[in-house]
This record gives C-alpha cells, structure tokens and sequence, in this order.
C-alpha cells in the first residue's frame, strides 16, 4: 500500500474530469496522514484554488476554533474534500465530477484510516450517506460509512453567512463538536444506520424543532 504522500503526488496532476482544465492546483487534503477525526466538505473555493490547502480564510478559520474547543488542534485531524479541484463558479460538482474523484477519496480513508468522519454541510453529507434529507434534519446524529463513525454538521461557511456567532446554527456546530469528542473518546458507542435516499423518513430527528434549512451552497 502506497503512503498518502504519494497518493498526493500523482493526484497532482490528475486530469480525470473537466474540473482540472480550469484549477490553479488540486487540492488533495492536509493534516495528520493517521488521524482519527477527517472532515469531508464538497471542493474547494476561490482561496483554497490558489493555495492548496482545503478550509482556509474565515471558513477554516471557524473550523479551527470549533476544534480548538474539544482539545484539537488543526494538525490533529485531516481535511478534505468530495472534490479536489475548484467548480467553476462555485457550482455544486457534477455528477461525472464526482465519480471521477471518489476513487481519490476512497484511497485517502483506506490509507488514514480514521475513526470518526464529520461531513461539513448539505453537499457532503449527501454523497457519503446516500441521503436526499438536508443537513438540518441529520446534523449531530452518528451513522455507520464503511465501518466508521459518521456526524453530519453544518458547513462553516453556512453558519457564518447564517449569523455567525449568535446564529441557531453556531449553537449546533457546538452542539455537533460536542457529540465529535464523545465519538472519539468513546469510539463502540452505538451508531445508526445511514439513511436511504429513497426513505428519508426513516431518519430519527431530534426532540427539539428542526433547524432553519441550510442553504444548498454549502
């Protein structure tokens, strides 16, 4: 088995789909090549193009604080994406798109190995889980993937465009953390099974209200 490395290198300069004829450069993943906790958002913005790096600018900067919070830094977890090159425009990738980069994201969760994957916002959550439900009805809920824990959680983007810190959904990205840490200190709690997209009300929602729905940019 090849190191995420060098998964990295020949990512580089992977020319799979149209998305690659309008990059600045992929944007593989960052962090910890052994973590327990990876993030998977949906592709990478204006900033992430020109640096190479997912969740930069006020976005990442959110990310970082809400690990701070439980005790983790940026370093301790991985970062990245369903997608690895920037959408023109910042449209939802295309479903040709997609499949051309799931074998990229396949190979980076075989080869961290991790134990709990958060999907940041509607776009993720849907792929990974195979659900047509928004982020609004799953958020902090535990799911199985491929073995692993699953939490759904809001894209930070979308909590800072939907009021930031004094917003409902900052209140639930907390919520959401909170229910991270747990996972991870507690790694056999029980989980639930994803939800089909083709049954959405099988979906256990919470006691409270449902959450505003999330915007379907994020």
């Amino acid at each position: 088995m090849r190191t995420l490395e060098e998964a990295a290198r020949e990512a580089a300069g992977c020319t799979k789909c149209r998305l690659s004829e309008g990059r600045t450069q992929v944007v593989y993943g960052v962090g910890n090549p052994h973590a327990d906790l990876m993030f998977v958002g949906e592709g990478p913005g204006f900033y992430e193009d020109k640096q190479g790096e997912p969740f930069v600018g006020a976005a990442g900067q959110l990310l970082n604080r809400m690990l701070g919070e439980i005790g983790f830094a940026r370093e301790d977890a991985y970062i990245a994406n369903v997608v690895m090159c920037r959408p023109p425009g910042n449209r939802d990738p295309r479903p040709d798109e997609i499949e051309a980069c799931t074998p990229w994201l396949m190979e980076k969760l075989e080869l961290i190995d991790p134990r709990v994957v958060v999907t940041l916002g509607n776009f993720a959550t849907r792929f990974v889980l195979d659900t047509a439900s928004s982020i609004s009805r799953v958020r902090g809920q535990r799911f199985t993937w491929r073995g692993r824990t699953v939490i759904p959680t809001f894209h930070p983007a979308a909590v800072l465009h939907g009021g930031g810190e004094d917003s409902r959904q900052m209140q639930s990205l907390r919520e959401d953390f909170g229910t991270i840490k747990a996972a991870l200190d507690q790694p056999a709690a029980p989980a639930e099974t994803p939800p089909s997209a083709a049954a959405p009300n099988a979906i256990r929602l919470p006691d409270s209200e449902p959450e505003a729905e999330q915007l379907d940019l994020f």
